[in-house]
């Protein structure tokens, strides 16, 4: 059964119901030394993707995904009524991960907000990121899944907007688990990616639902699912997390909600729907699927027509689940952790996520 979300319904607002809104147009439309291999892209189905580790990531990573990223950074940051993190840490003193940091947005902002956090490490497999950045910020071009070596222990490991990027779910969470300070803390931030509405609005041969349900095939064909989100807390309490905190939030798409601040994720949401359908079908849709483009063409103007007309009222869950790694009493304890770190790094071989 699909994961839903039990906070109380979304109020559709009427006005914004009979407005007309969204008919007519649219929608208007510092890095560590690189390596000449990291710097090379692919260009496929008039898109840009990443060259290094390349297929990892199957989404485009040019100019117009990364407006759509840093749109999306603020939808989350707004759904979260304007927080960064969920996981009750004092960020000061603390060394922080980014996991798939993208543009850096999350880590710069996190960086201007909280001076005294001691560094936030940024890690993604494209060198988007700008240049200048906080003092306490630095961005790394690696594989997160590859092992993790030679670290320092981080305080704080954040997640976020990940599916479809993970080969190996349970294995990345037990090695933020192996690289967290005692008492450290993980986020894990993901929406819960089958798409439902609570008034029946949206059926199941919706535009919308047809390309969520092809993209979750396409993940799971790959081997890196779409919808991790509601396997979360397994996966985490397997690798020896047990202090687990979640929350819920609904996410919708659409400016359909009297709430304010709905409203606004949800007309941000839109956007994302009418803008970032092509590089969400691209190159799942036709390389992995099998598709026509002519088949993926019908299906993207399908769903910025159902996502211009309004008249459907889609939600996803947004999960956001927070663990805190044990918090060894003394010092015989303490100890023993950091053999576990030494051994777990003789061990390891490939490529490291930098300090």
């Amino acid at each position: 059964m699909a994961h839903r979300a039990t906070a109380s319904p979304i109020e559709v607002d009427m006005k914004e119901e009979h407005s007309g809104a969204g008919e007519g147009n649219e929608s208007s439309s510092s890095t560590t030394s690189l390596s000449s291999s990291v710097l090379k892209y692919e260009y496929r189905h008039g898109r840009r993707y990443h060259a290094y580790q390349s297929g990892s990531y199957p989404f485009p990573n040019d100019q117009p995904e990364q407006d759509r990223l840093d749109m999306i950074h603020h939808v989350f940051y707004r759904l979260l009524s304007q927080r960064l993190y969920l996981a009750p840490i004092d960020p000061s003193g603390l060394r922080m991960l980014d996991i798939g940091t993208g543009t850096g947005v999350w880590a710069i902002q996190m960086g201007d907000e909280n001076p005294t956090i001691a560094k936030i490490v940024g890690n993604d497999l494209s060198p988007i990121q700008p240049a200048w950045v906080p003092p306490n910020v630095h961005f790394v071009v690696d594989d997160i899944e590859k092992d993790w070596v030679g670290n320092k222990p981080y305080d704080y490991i954040h997640c976020r907007y990940m599916a479809g990027s993970i080969r190996d779910w349970p294995r990345l969470i037990q090695q933020c688990y192996d690289n967290l300070a005692p008492g450290g803390w993980l986020e894990l931030q993901e929406s819960a990616n089958t798409l439902y509405s609570e008034d029946g609005s949206l059926k199941p041969d919706s535009w919308m639902v047809k390309m969520m349900e092809g993209l979750i095939e396409a993940g799971d064909k790959i081997g890196q699912t779409l919808d991790p989100a509601p396997s979360f807390e397994g996966w985490v309490r397997e690798a020896g997390f047990t202090n687990v905190q979640k929350h819920e939030f609904k996410l919708p798409i659409g400016p359909w909600p009297k709430d304010a601040r709905l409203k606004e994720c949800g007309s941000f949401m839109r956007v994302n729907f009418i803008e970032g359908v092509e590089g969400f079908t691209a190159q799942l849709f036709i390389d992995v699927l099998g598709w026509t483009q002519e088949d993926v063409d019908a299906l993207n103007a399908g769903v910025r027509a159902e996502a211009l007309k309004g008249a459907v009222h889609p939600i996803f869950d947004f999960l956001v689940a927070a663990q805190e790694s044990i918090t060894w009493p003394n010092l015989d304890l303490i100890l023993l952790a950091v053999c576990r770190v030494t051994r777990g790094g003789d061990r390891a071989s490939g490529e490291r996520c930098h300090t």
